[in-house]
């Protein structure tokens, strides 16, 4: 067929439609930002909404979140039930801080009862940056699509130099078996480069993921203890 017969298509979408769209998407923005703005540093936990407390998943994500929150670092989740319930709930066990951006479905996702702060975010996209935004760190446990997907946006994004080079843990080696055996077949195939793979530590220890985190942001960023209120200034929490 001559170039000249090529009947190009158009997308569903009138310019008016996409300015709207545009306005949602910076409102989305703008509760974000003036919900977490105050959280303070903090660790993302990234997990499955499916596995309750029961499971061996929850219990070992509540313990680690415990004692990262011991840190002094916020807990930060996708504010759901399940792994994000695990984490925030291991922040408030040590008196930590625990926040949440929850996600509006069809079926409604309610945020989970362990957090001190959260916001109902529309967008996916929009979650997932608030979600890295303001973390010096992350924690991958096991999960499904939103997991990885998680994980691998924030890998992405260190890799490639736009945010810095924050630690990412991933946790339970025998559940993510095949991604990690996935991301040596991307180095054998030279998808990615030798020094990618030191982008993440795989462990199964709750002292090693602690560990790792604290001696990768603590000192590296110049995180220092919150300053408390002063009473003889008048100032109040």
């Amino acid at each position: 067929m001559p170039n000249s017969e090529i009947q190009f298509l158009e997308g569903p979408r009138s310019r008016w439609q996409e300015l709207k769209f545009s306005f949602k998407v910076l409102n989305e923005f703008i509760k974000g930002f003036r919900a977490l703005h105050f959280a303070g540093p903090c660790i993302t936990v990234f997990g499955s909404a499916r596995f309750n407390e029961n499971t061996r998943d929850y219990q070992v994500t509540r313990e680690l979140s415990g004692e990262l929150a011991k840190l002094g670092f916020t807990i930060m989740t996708g504010g759901g039930p399940g792994i994000m319930e695990a984490a925030n709930r291991g922040a408030k066990d040590v008196g930590g801080r625990s926040v949440g951006c929850n996600i509006v479905l069809p079926m409604e996702q309610h945020h989970n009862p362990y957090l001190d702060k959260w916001v109902n975010i529309r967008y996916f996209f929009v979650r997932k940056t608030l979600l890295i935004k303001y973390s010096y760190a992350f924690v991958v446990m096991p999960g499904g699509f939103g997991t990885l997907d998680e994980f691998f946006e924030a890998i992405t994004l260190i890799q490639t130099g736009k945010i810095h080079d924050f630690p990412i843990v991933i946790f339970d080696t025998e559940y993510h078996r095949d991604i990690l055996e996935h991301i040596d077949l991307m180095l054998e195939r030279k998808a990615i480069s030798p020094e990618d793979k030191k982008l993440y530590l795989a462990t199964d220890d709750i002292n090693e993921a602690v560990a790792y985190i604290r001696d990768n942001t603590i000192g590296k960023f110049k995180l220092e203890k919150e300053k408390k209120p002063s009473a003889w200034l008048g100032e109040k929490v």
